[in-house]
């Protein structure tokens, strides 16, 4: 099984997600490839739509190798299988962490520009990535929503690896991932077109309107 392209995905993942029509969620997609999957959510769930700015870190030699993650607020999280097989030096951690926060503030700017972030508190946030494969940035965008005061987490994507998706729920209330393929290899491989997800396209749909309820902004 495959998916055409993140639009279609996004509407096959909203289809598992009916469930939450009604309640009072806000649906936050991880730049940039996850935005436009979550648009297909927001408009299934009539809900409004904003981002979790997270940077994977990779390691220094090998850049898609994550050892980690940071994410908006603060939020990190260190992959410390990872840094002890390449045996990565703690000040060579640090400093890739640094240069992450520093290009998520970049991306924040960028993305989300003048636009106040979407109120959390007391709310569902439904996180939502074009896929999952070590969950390293699932697990931090986790984190900045439940910091941010909503008061249930369900992390959303159309594939994943079986072992990484199952390891996610000690930081989501409920993990909703209709594909999960024993040969996992990379995200991309249950893709026709995973071409990338520009920094344009996903100012311009996190400026449409997307089903945002008055009074919550």
């Amino acid at each position: 099984m495959t998916y055409r392209d993140r639009v279609d995905a996004g509407r096959r993942l909203a289809h598992a997600l009916r469930h939450l029509r009604g309640e009072d969620v806000v649906v936050l997609g991880l730049p940039r490839g996850g935005v436009p999957v979550a648009a297909e959510v927001a408009r299934e769930l009539n809900a409004p739509l904003d981002v979790i700015v997270v940077r994977k870190v990779g390691v220094p030699w090998q850049p898609e190798l994550a050892m980690g993650a940071v994410g908006e607020d603060g939020a990190a999280v260190v992959n410390t299988g990872v840094v002890r097989v390449t045996k990565v030096a703690q000040d060579e951690l640090n400093a890739a962490q640094e240069r992450a926060r520093a290009e998520i503030q970049r991306r924040v700017h960028v993305l989300r520009g003048n636009r106040p972030r979407v109120e959390l508190a007391g709310r569902t946030a439904v996180v939502v990535d074009d896929g999952i494969a070590t969950g390293s940035t699932a697990r931090v965008a986790c984190r900045v929503a439940r910091s941010l005061g909503a008061t249930r987490i369900v992390l959303a994507a159309p594939v994943g690896a079986p072992d990484a998706v199952r390891g996610l729920a000690d930081v989501a209330d409920e993990v909703v991932c209709p594909l999960r393929p024993a040969a996992f290899h990379a995200v991309g491989r249950f893709y026709d077109d995973f071409r990338p997800t520009g920094d344009h396209e996903v100012a311009n749909l996190l400026g449409a309107t997307t089903g945002t309820r008055p009074g919550r902004r």
